[in-house]
């Protein structure tokens, strides 16, 4: 254990009631200011088993700061009008994160206020001492939907084939076809929840922890954090490899029920005694560096304290207070602000028959509406006389400022067990609305032997847009200037037979497309 020295002779602040009660004002405009984000964190720590532990980063964030309380009180406190421009910057990203509907702008806002609050009160060597465990936050929020999915891919593709190298360790035959395992009796198929990020995401947590508690040089800091990715990899594709060689020697069943989530809790374990055996390796290269250091008290309990004078409210806090109180009500206008809606046509109008093709239209289950939360949709088969068919599903919202708003297909795709197997962005210059050409994005998606290929594309107040990023960008111009938030998403879905069918698919999607996409304008206005 490394010695500590005791600290002497500190001045302890009191501060006056008025200080307190202005900080307590401040904290609740805090939490009307950015309850929206804050929401979203519970719901997403509390359905998505990858950030589950977001609920116990901001305690451990708190017990981070409460433990330096006794070496704080020794250090000078010097607001900063720093504090100020850093808290105007976070409620600056907080509007453009409320409307635009981007959570994830919201939740980093509220820790750039967080420090802003922290350097207008105290100043900058107070808040260069509790930066760390406020850095720490940025690990309990989670990625956005559509990112998840895109890096659940990858790892899941990764997670296979190094899965599969485990498997043929052992000498057992076995096939890859995309992400599912095919053990000629028995094929797996690698899922979302197999993708490794229920692993990665805490294991960075507490590799960003052990590095921070770690009394070592920083550049072995460094090496641990950034390792929590191979470790997760590794072990995770060893872990489908190991579920492998248990089906094919007993049976299916291993690959379901308790003793594979069981299986989970084991290889998770087993990443945290790797990367502190990691860390004691390290420790012994160049300066030594336990890893007993870890838990070192880094301040010993103060003496001879000295109480000094009531404080009153510093400038800087006090002006970054009220820029967050006048962001509370500026959020609560803008939330509580009629949106200009568009006069349009119901879907229950739109029509069922476009030449040679015949539609019927279908229902959506209640609860899953309740999810989704739009205002109209359209959900047709339309089919033709040689038996092709598509699927055409519209989803309307006159109002995308609190969240409500389309969800990706990029996103919803592996929820439904699908994997995606191509993506591209491409142009039909068939359906041109206007003077605009159709952007949209060509899909190809698997489950086992199925393949369907789609195509979508928001259509968003006149704008046909493929990419996700650009279409957010357009609906947060467009509720600042125009005070419109409606647009849609527009998904056309077909079913493929065989590989070489995709060329038939592509040519009976485009024709459809071609067709109804200028009906649309009636339905999704301009």
């Amino acid at each position: 254990m490394a010695s500590s020295s005791v600290l002497k002779g500190p001045t302890i602040r009191r501060m006056r009631p008025s200080v307190w009660v202005f900080i307590a004002v401040t904290s609740i405009g805090l939490g009307f200011a950015f309850a929206g984000g804050l929401l979203n964190l519970f719901e997403r720590w509390s359905k998505q088993e990858e950030y589950s532990h977001g609920f116990i980063i901001p305690l451990v964030a708190l017990y981070f700061i409460w433990q330096k309380r006794s070496y704080l009180e020794t250090l000078p406190v010097s607001p900063s009008p720093w504090g100020i421009v850093a808290v105007a910057i976070g409620l600056t990203i907080l509007l453009l994160g409320e409307l635009t509907a981007i959570f994830i702008l919201t939740q980093y806002a509220f820790v750039i206020v967080l420090f802003g609050l922290v350097l207008a009160f105290a100043g900058s060597r107070i808040t260069r001492a509790v930066a760390v465990p406020l850095l720490l936050l940025l690990f309990a929020i989670p990625l956005p939907y559509f990112i998840d999915s895109d890096l659940s891919g990858e790892l899941q593709l990764i997670s296979s084939q190094f899965g599969v190298g485990v498997i043929r360790l052992f000498n057992i035959p076995v096939y890859l076809e995309g992400n599912v395992i095919d053990l000629g009796t028995y094929q797996l198929l690698v899922t979302e929840a197999c993708s490794g990020l229920r692993y990665l995401y805490p294991l960075m947590s507490f590799g960003f922890i052990c590095a921070y508690l770690w009394k070592a040089d920083f550049w072995k800091k460094v090496i641990v954090f950034v390792s929590t990715v191979p470790i997760t990899v590794v072990l995770n594709s060893f872990r489908i490899g190991a579920i492998g060689f248990l089906v094919e020697n007993f049976g299916i069943a291993q690959a379901e029920g308790f003793l594979h989530d069981f299986e989970g809790w084991i290889i998770f374990m087993t990443c945290v005694v790797i990367l502190l055996c990691e860390m004691a390796v390290l420790g012994r290269i160049g300066t030594l560096s336990p890893v007993s250091t870890m838990f070192d008290k880094p301040f010993t309990s103060i003496t001879d304290n000295t109480l000094v004078g009531d404080k009153s409210i510093p400038r800087p806090f006090l002006i970054s207070g009220a820029l967050v109180l006048g962001a509370a009500v500026a959020i609560g206008v803008i939330s509580e602000r009629a949106d200009a809606v568009p006069e349009r046509r119901s879907f229950a109008s739109f029509p069922l028959v476009m030449d040679e093709w015949r539609g019927r239209a279908e229902q959506i289950p209640e609860n899953v509406l309740n999810k989704l939360q739009l205002t109209d949709y359209l959900l047709v088969d339309f089919t033709r006389a040689d038996g092709g068919l598509v699927n055409l599903y519209v989803a309307y919202y006159e109002n995308q400022r609190k969240g409500q708003s389309p969800h990706s297909p990029r996103v919803c795709i592996p929820g439904g067990g699908w994997q995606i197997a191509s993506f591209e962005r491409t142009l039909l210059d068939a359906g041109i609305v206007g003077t605009q050409p159709l952007h949209f994005n060509r899909v190809v998606i698997r489950r086992g032997e199925e393949r369907q290929l789609v195509y979508y594309w928001f259509q968003q107040r006149g704008r046909l847009i493929a990419n996700e990023y650009l279409a957010k960008w357009y609906l947060f111009r467009d509720a600042a200037f125009r005070n419109r938030t409606d647009g849609a998403l527009v998904r056309l879905t077909t079913p493929v037979a065989k590989e070489h069918d995709l060329a038939v698919a592509d040519a009976r999607l485009r024709k459809l497309a071609s067709k109804f996409v200028h009906a649309l304008d009636a339905y999704v206005p301009s």
